[in-house]
């Protein structure tokens, strides 16, 4: 039996697919718009994700880094927290066997290791975006905890609209650039790369994950919903104050001059 190690990495929010494709050496197995799949040594295969996430099979530490550092030069908005995992994967065991840190499978076969790196690296990009969502959530309830204790909120009108773009902006991420819930176009038609792939999206609580950060965002949208419609009221009730007064400035001038 064969051992190794598949390392996925999230670097960036982004990453240039164009702009790594004409500057990488390497094979070049597969690639769209959203990933390149590269035979980069004997045994050593790297797939890069438009979402940011860099994973790496059969590469040392050193080899990695050198990289890594090549592809950052093509990335947006690096991030200094990078989300990882590390996961082994023995080939050559009688049936496929799976956990979170080990992965063993019966037979090698490119189609096989794309799969397992594809699922590792969503599960990787999760990670990064259960964090984004966790904090925004954290805020939102500081908002929220503000209104009950002053009936007031604390937070403005560009402020809030921010805010709102933000949460648009994840779910349409989220929506775009991970597959959770579709079956990669390697599995079609392959019963056992559909079975591997199923049973890969359960062992990493893909859909779950995916589904959770889903319901959070919803939550938080709700809030930044119910933030707005308050915040209208107080501009139409200073936008009514104004007209009054306007109106009372109007009828005090026009008394002053009747008098005169």
């Amino acid at each position: 039996m064969k051992k190794n190690k598949t390392f996925a990495i999230q670097i960036a929010s982004s990453i240039s697919i164009k702009n790594c494709k004409s500057s990488l050496k390497g094979n070049l197995l597969f690639y769209d718009s959203d990933e390149l799949f590269y035979e980069i040594g004997e045994d050593q295969y790297v797939y890069i994700f438009k979402y940011g996430v860099l994973c790496f099979y059969n590469f040392d530490e050193a080899s990695k880094e050198e990289f890594t550092k090549k592809i950052l030069t093509y990335s947006k908005n690096i991030y200094e927290n990078q989300h990882w995992e590390e996961v082994k994967i023995i080939i050559g065991g009688k049936t496929n066997k799976m956990t979170p840190d080990l992965i063993e499978i019966s037979k090698f076969n490119i189609d096989s290791l794309r799969l397992i790196m594809l699922n590792v690296s969503q599960s990787v990009a999760l990670d990064k975006y259960t964090e984004i969502t966790e904090e925004i959530l954290e805020d939102t309830n500081q908002h929220t905890l503000f209104l009950e204790e002053k009936g007031k909120l604390n937070i403005g009108g560009n402020k809030l609209k921010k805010f709102i773009g933000k949460i648009l902006n994840i779910k349409n991420k989220l929506s775009e650039n991970l597959y959770i819930f579709d079956s990669h176009d390697i599995t079609w038609g392959d019963e056992i790369l559909n079975k591997l792939d199923q049973d890969l999206k359960a062992t990493f609580d893909l859909k779950d994950r995916s589904k959770s950060i889903e319901y959070q965002l919803g939550i938080i949208k709700e809030n930044l919903e119910l933030f707005k419609d308050i915040m209208f009221h107080r501009e139409s009730s200073i936008l009514e104050w104004v007209i009054i007064i306007l109106i009372l400035v109007e009828v005090v001038d026009m008394f002053i001059l009747r008098f005169l």
